[in-house]
């Protein structure tokens, strides 16, 4: 059984029970752009108030302290061991797989809110705790993973069938069960298997001060640094430098610096990193298999490492001519500035050098067309020519987020009702993480009695806050990640599998980032922006040469980027792959950044400390460019002859979202394709998209 973790305080509160607006688009606009807080007993015949009883963190009773969580830990703990013992009971009343689920909503009850809380929360002793207790409930679901009985219990049921009649999705869910049981080597020894959890939990801890230390800046004594320098770096109270980036530095020298400084190699980060591929390959082995790349992707869409090794070998060698004339004019281009030879520093710069001198692109020119009240109002429209549904907003009382910025979204279908509840933690604040994800703190799930547990999710962003006179403005790689996690959020919401260890996201990874990235070319559609792109003051739609210069730019340099995922997915290949990468990471990064990037590896860095995906994506980073065909595939036999087709979206939902991981990934794709899923298949459907975009790139 193995858990997917996918992320206070008045008595009394009031808050919105419903919103009467003339249209829920301009709702949206208004709330997001504005936030207008409404008072008790005001607007009356606009918004209706209520008093609530006192809540906590999304609602949960009386869960406003550090102290709170650790009793939901162990009321879970107690819940744990009650359906544990069912589990074991030969007289259970009810199917093996309706208790293994209960069991299963429990711990990730818990466990996926202090995996929120403790990357998110500003309060220290709530992070501090929530820490704890992932670590905890990790120790807890492993113990379970390898326990004997447990297992001879579902292996019965998966092989002869339980007393009950399950169905086909069931059956398939006992198997995943099952699945997960020998992934973390039930089959072995007493001694072995607790060697098993402690190589998981050394993975988790390892990973966690690794991922948490990889966007730190590094600190420079302003002595040690020319001073023609220092006007490029944030100082620190103590005199210091900051050295956190390097792509927008315009002084040549300044930016190689920075680019060799920040990443420049760190031991406690090199061990960190060590002992996560250690642990890794060692679990592997116990568990019997070759590598661990070989247990990370069995069962997912790709299957096997030999897969994924000739779909990103396929997409190198494919891409060679496209590759070279971007670097030819990326080279151009710092040729009219320098004589220096193109270096890894200058990518990033001169990549947005040239979408601003020949298109005339500037990001910051889109962003008036791009506040987040008119992408949300976007968003909604689209959800509700597609899906059907709306996205209501209700303002939170005071303990039920983590920051007075946080919004609530229930997701309101037209016949269904509702569905569940995006909460939108979407501003910039201080010690809070530069990274854009998805959290879910409740699965869906159908109940006892009939009912369905609404999943909750959090997207999380890093938006610029609001002014007094001017809303949140995106720039257009802000819209496109804010359509990328709330596609996240609608497979959460739109699927609705009856057991919560399949729900939503909780899929093969390889297939999970689909509905995010396919959400990417709705934000790049013309047809989609012109419905919602619109001044922030005069409400004047953006102009047609802004609108094609915003498509040509998603052209410039794209195989360049493309490639810098090929490469990416091959050093986490390699490393999931060689049993010998642990001290040697820096050596494969060199090696692998010769075959798979066009620029050769700058001495004395080690880009691959910075790199947190080796956490979260540990041998599956190729999902994204996996995820990208298969995304595109959709695009163009679904959605590209009319991106708000609801017959199409309606199919869409029917076939792919609503099964969440119920039905194999493989499968489940094949059968929307109307294809087999091999490497070529992939492959070809990158190549078709950009050799489409760019006709005279060959």
């Amino acid at each position: 059984m193995y858990f997917r973790y996918l992320k206070l305080r008045s008595p009394k509160c009031y808050y919105l029970h419903s919103l009467h607006y003339s249209s829920a688009s301009e709702s949206l606009f208004d709330i997001f752009n504005n936030k207008v807080m409404v008072k008790r007993g005001s607007m009356k015949g606009f918004l209706s108030i209520v008093e609530a009883k006192p809540l906590g963190y999304f609602n949960y009773p009386a869960f406003t302290t550090a102290e709170n969580l650790i009793g939901m830990k162990y009321t879970a703990v107690f819940e744990k061991d009650k359906y544990y013992f069912e589990c074991l009971d030969p007289n259970r009343n009810r199917k093996l797989v309706q208790v293994f689920d209960d069991l299963s909503d429990t711990i990730c009850k818990v466990a996926d809110l202090a995996e929120f809380l403790r990357t998110m929360d500003p309060d220290i002793d709530m992070m501090l705790e929530a820490r704890e207790i992932c670590i905890e409930m990790s120790n807890i679901v492993e113990s379970l993973n390898t326990d004997k009985e447990l297992y001879l219990r579902i292996k019965e049921v998966a092989e002869n069938g339980d007393k009950f009649p399950m169905s086909a999705i069931e059956q398939h869910i006992v198997n995943l069960f099952l699945f997960d049981f020998e992934l973390s080597g039930i089959h072995l020894p007493e001694a072995e298997r607790k060697k098993v959890v402690h190589y998981n939990n050394c993975v988790l801890q390892s990973g966690q001060q690794f991922a948490s230390n990889c966007a730190k800046p590094r600190v420079l004594d302003k002595q040690s640094v020319p001073p023609l320098l220092n006007q490029y770096f944030s100082t620190v109270e103590d005199g210091n430098l900051l050295v956190n980036g390097y792509s927008d530095i315009q002084d040549e020298f300044a930016r190689e610096f920075a680019y060799k400084t920040f990443l420049s190699p760190n031991k406690t980060q090199e061990t960190y990193l060590d002992d996560v591929l250690s642990c890794r390959s060692k679990l592997a082995e116990l568990c019997g298999f070759p590598t661990y790349a070989h247990r990370a992707v069995k069962g997912s869409a790709a299957g096997t490492p030999e897969f994924v090794f000739e779909f990103l070998t396929a997409l190198n060698e494919e891409f060679r001519d496209e590759v070279k004339a971007d670097m030819n004019l990326i080279q151009k281009a710092k040729a009219a500035d320098s004589d220096q030879e193109l270096g890894m520093w200058d990518m990033a710069y001169y990549i947005a050098k040239i979408k601003q001198d020949h298109l005339k692109y500037d990001a910051k020119e889109f962003a008036p067309y791009f506040s987040v009240g008119a992408c949300m109002e976007g968003l909604n429209n689209l959800a509700q020519k597609l899906f059907g549904i709306t996205f209501k907003v209700e303002i939170l009382s005071d303990a039920e987020a983590w920051d007075n910025e946080i919004f609530r979204l229930n997701v309101i279908h037209y016949k269904e009702g509702c569905l569940g509840q995006i909460y939108c933690d979407f501003f910039e604040r201080p010690q809070k993480p530069n990274q854009d994800c998805h959290y879910t703190i409740k699965g869906g799930r159908r109940l006892a009695d009939g009912s369905y547990q609404n999943p909750v999710v959090v997207i999380v962003l890093n938006f610029p806050r609001r002014t007094e006179n001017m809303p949140s403005l995106l720039t257009p790689q802000m819209v496109e990640n804010l359509f990328h996690e709330m596609g996240h959020g609608l497979h959460t919401m739109l699927g609705r599998a009856e057991y919560q260890h399949v729900t939503g996201t909780r899929c093969s990874t390889d297939f999970a980032e689909v509905p995010s990235v396919l959400m990417e070319y709705f934000a790049s559609d013309p047809r989609v922006i012109r419905t919602f792109a619109k001044h922030y003051k005069t409400l004047e739609p953006m102009p047609e040469d802004l609108l094609q210069r915003l498509g040509q730019s998603k052209i410039v340099c794209n195989v360049s980027e493309l490639q810098a995922q090929i490469f990416y997915s091959a050093l986490d290949y390699t490393y999931h792959t060689d049993p010998t990468a642990p001290g040697r990471t820096t050596e494969i990064l060199a090696d692998i950044q010769s075959k798979y990037y066009p620029l050769p590896y700058v001495e004395h860095t080690a880009w691959q400390l910075r790199f947190s995906h080796l956490i979260g994506y540990g041998a599956k980073y190729y999902s994204y460019l996996m995820s990208r065909a298969i995304a595109s595939s959709i695009w163009q036999m679904y959605f590209n002859a009319d991106p708000f087709d609801r017959r199409m979206g309606e199919k869409y939902r029917r076939e792919c979202l609503a099964f969440g991981g119920g039905k194999p990934a493989r499968l489940l794709v094949e059968d929307f394709l109307k294809t087999k899923l091999t490497p070529a298949f992939l492959t070809e459907a990158l190549v078709r998209e950009v050799r489409k975009s760019r006709p005279n790139s060959r």
